[in-house]
């Protein structure tokens, strides 16, 4: 489970998130939505340890990232945004390389790297130097090396991004049996459609603050709108009107 509780993170003047508090849950997909510059990748990016919050807390099972940012990197399986692979390796070596990092069972590496290799439909490029794959390819690798561990808490910030329909389809699938299997699953998204179809909670963010946390159904009667992308843009709306 993911705990955020009001969070605070400055770049100068730029105030990026404001108070943001939620809470993802086990054996549920969480979506976290906002306009460009609302502040929810700064708050992936705390919850993966990258940055460190102004103010506020976030714990990853209860470890707080801040305090034991080891740990809680343990804890978690992250797709940051733009995700780069090492291009002179092979793929199947990017993601042993990163089982190693997460400090697991030499004897183990190569059985579960090809585990999630067979999950993630890459045997056809496994064995090619990831120099000059596309970006379906690329996403693909860099999902596999957040999953190699098997972590709890998976974190993804647009998955879907560059990926053709069928290997949507086959992401979406994926994040499914995350959730059958307990994890919490905590992704951002711009594309409506798939935040309807997977999540069982959504929050979106505007202006660095949660402007509302709800299901698609309370969101929904929470606007007045039926459609999620018209509800999305009320919500914001009315956070910019209140400032």
């Amino acid at each position: 489970m993911i705990v955020v509780d009001g969070l605070y993170k400055s770049f100068g003047e730029v105030k990026a998130v404001q108070s943001v508090s939620f809470t993802a849950k086990d054996s549920k997909i969480t979506g976290l939505l906002g306009a460009n510059g609302a502040g929810k990748s700064t708050t992936l990016r705390i919850l993966y340890t990258v940055l460190k919050p102004d103010a506020g807390s976030a714990t990853i099972d209860g470890v707080n990232v801040v305090e034991d940012g080891l740990a809680a990197r343990a804890r978690i399986g992250a797709l940051p945004h733009g995700a780069g692979l090492y291009p002179h390796l092979t793929a199947r070596e990017n993601i042993a390389y990163y089982a190693t990092l997460y400090g697991m069972d030499p004897a183990i590496i190569d059985e579960r790297v090809q585990t999630v290799i067979d999950q993630l439909d890459i045997n056809d490029f496994s064995d090619r130097k990831t120099k000059g794959f596309s970006q379906g390819q690329t996403t693909k690798v860099s999902l596999a090396r957040s999953l190699v561990h098997g972590p709890h808490n998976v974190i993804l910030d647009e998955p879907s991004n560059g990926l053709d329909v069928m290997a949507t389809r086959s992401l979406r699938e994926l994040i499914r049996k995350l959730k059958d299997a307990g994890k919490c699953v905590l992704f951002s998204s711009h594309v409506m459609q798939e935040v309807a179809a997977l999540c069982d909670e959504i929050i979106i963010i505007a202006a660095g603050q949660v402007a509302i946390h709800d299901t698609t159904d309370g969101i929904r009667n929470a606007t007045g709108c039926d459609d999620l992308e018209e509800a999305f843009v009320k919500a914001i709306d009315m956070v910019e009107m209140a400032e």
